[in-house]
């Protein structure tokens, strides 16, 4: 296989031979029904008895055996040709992408594949910045090889695969009962997954689990149209979730999933208490789509999933068109069945206020729960020894991925992007800022913060002028002590919890902290505070909150006036207004 044979390949040759055996499937089935019920049906149920009778019996059952054994020859010629043809398409596609990430940077591709480029000039040598030519080079000529191979070995699979029919056809296996019921029940098997099946050349061809979003929103616009839509069918659970796939595909791969998930669930016995959780959470979003259906701005599913605690990500506006993108993470306490009810709100609330504020600016606001938040119950000065920092790594590189695929399938100039994380959930924005290669991020908000891992706001990635802080006075998460300062203040916080729950536990624990007067003062549990002066992000305006936990959740309930500024801030930041945000002093 070279590149120009798979460049100029026409794969619908193939479809247009499936569809051919279908009908001639189909008609054989007529002729066969017809035979079936107008002669051994007849005879049969004619009455005729004797030893002639059985006779002829026995021949008419053994003729219509061989007309069924046909029929099921016959009609698995076109699923061989039809899935040859869209591995074919697929691996046509991921070529031709490549060739036009070649073509568009002055790459030269040769018809073995191998990949050339012009020795650089001077300015190009001597700038730090210049792109790795060879590097590149090496990537699009492994692109360019995989393609190749995966059609190679299409074309391979589906001719020996059609070589048994010509085989069966020649040798008169094929008219045999006994072996096509035994092929069509392995075939069965192998489509639900029960036994060791066939391999499924379009599967195979899709790109690999670490294919960078780029790669897989460039495969996926090099499909025909037509293509798209029998993959997003016959494939949704791995296409929906996958970061670089644009925003309505996955939306409507992702409501088929939901579906699914959501009758499988349901047809269950004896559910865990997670199951049960997971099922509430996604008919809870059911419910929000069919709200939403129909209104502005259209809601769009971007993830879901029934992994750990469940996964799911909701979008009002579309990211892939929008000037202004927010991803809001959640944190503790949060489940599935958030995502259909107050952070699809919250998302939805700050997709409003940005918008009227700047309706020259389209805006998408997202609600990303891609990971297992944790689960706490009460607060107290060491609570967030129990999550560690595990889930928010592992929900940081997650994270990093799906804003990476935001940037992948945004179509025009490049959206302001800005990652937004409450609670434990800024933990993990903070997390995946610092992972190798950070986040394709403009702006950072952190509200209601323990900590984001880091000491300074410019080890975000995104410089410290562009990270902001909203900590409320009276949130008891933005102030939680730091690791040395929890274990003396234990005392203090036992006492206040038995005295007046978790609420008394935070109070008393401050207060044996003053007395013992342990620690910086400024270090909270994940690192330094982000209100913090020494932090050195920028501290916006919000007001104290209500007494008690509930301010940890105030900050989209706060407008202009009376009631703060938190939410009209958030909504300045995202719309790209940083320059009007109100200011607060730092801690």
């Amino acid at each position: 296989m070279d590149v120009p044979t798979l460049r100029d390949a026409d794969p619908n040759r193939l479809f247009t031979a499936a569809e051919a055996y279908a009908a001639l499937a189909a008609a054989f089935a007529g002729h066969a029904d017809t035979w079936r019920s107008g002669v051994d049906g007849r005879v049969s149920a004619s009455g005729w008895s004797g030893t002639a009778a059985d006779r002829a019996r026995e021949s008419l059952a053994r003729t219509t055996g061989r007309l069924t054994a046909a029929h099921l020859e016959l009609a698995r010629i076109a699923p061989v040709l039809r899935e040859g043809a869209e591995a074919f398409l697929l691996a046509r596609s991921k070529l031709r992408a490549a060739l036009a990430n070649a073509d568009a940077h002055g790459f030269t591709v040769a018809d073995d594949g191998g990949v050339s480029w012009p020795p650089p000039g001077a300015a190009e040598r001597h700038d730090p910045d210049a792109p790795d030519r060879a590097r590149q080079g090496t990537e699009l000529r492994d692109r360019i090889a995989d393609a190749l191979a995966e059609a190679a070995h299409a074309d391979q699979v589906t001719a020996q695969r059609l070589r048994r029919y010509t085989d069966d056809a020649r040798t008169g296996a094929g008219l045999d009962p006994g072996t096509a019921a035994m092929r069509l029940n392995s075939a069965v098997l192998g489509a639900l997954g029960l036994s060791g099946g066939t391999e499924d050349l379009v599967r195979a061809g899709m790109p690999g689990p670490d294919a960078p979003p780029t790669e897989v929103n460039s495969w996926w616009k090099a499909l025909p149209p037509d293509e798209q839509q029998r993959l997003l069918r016959a494939y949704p659970a791995e296409l929906g979730n996958r970061d670089g796939m644009p925003t309505p595909a996955r939306d409507q791969a992702n409501r088929i999933v939901l579906d699914r998930m959501v009758t499988d669930l349901s047809s269950r016995q004896d559910l865990s208490e997670w199951d049960r959780k997971k099922l509430e959470g996604f008919r809870a979003i059911q419910g929000r789509l069919r709200e939403d259906q129909g209104k502005q701005p259209p809601a769009y599913l971007m993830l879901i999933g029934d992994q750990g605690q469940g996964r799911a990500a909701i979008a009002y506006g579309n990211p892939d068109t929008a000037d202004d993108v927010v991803a809001y993470v959640p944190g503790l306490n949060t489940e599935v069945k958030n995502m259909g009810g107050g952070d699809a709100d919250r998302a939805r609330t700050l997709w409003q206020s940005a918008h009227d504020l700047d309706p020259s600016r389209s805006t998408a606001s997202i609600a990303w729960l891609g990971y297992d938040t944790p689960q706490i119950k009460g607060v107290a000065p060491d609570m967030f020894a129990v999550a560690g920092d595990e889930r928010a790594q592992q929900g940081g590189a997650a994270y990093q991925g799906f804003l990476q695929g935001l940037r992948a399938s945004h179509e025009g100039a490049p959206a302001h992007l800005t990652a937004l994380g409450h609670s434990y959930g800024s933990f993990t924005v903070g997390q995946a800022a610092q992972r190798p290669g950070g986040i394709p991020a403009d702006d950072v908000i952190l509200v209601g913060s323990p900590g984001t891992g880091a000491q300074r706001a410019s080890q975000l990635g995104v410089g410290a002028d562009h990270v902001w802080v909203g900590a409320a006075e009276h949130d008891p998460v933005s102030h939680l002590p730091s690791h040395e300062e929890a274990k003396g203040i234990g005392i203090g916080a036992g006492i206040g919890g038995v005295l007046a729950g978790p609420l008394g536990a935070v109070a008393g624990g401050f207060l044996g902290d003053r007395i013992a007067g342990h620690g910086d003062s400024h270090e909270l549990w994940f690192g330094q505070d982000p209100a913090s002066s020494g932090f050195g992000a920028h501290r916006f305006d919000v007001a104290d909150g209500p007494l008690g936990f509930a301010s940890h959740s105030d900050y989209w309930n706060q407008g202009d006036g009376r009631d703060g500024h938190s939410l009209r801030n958030m909504a300045l930041i995202v719309s790209g207004h940083g320059d009007r945000v109100s200011g607060q002093e730092y801690r």
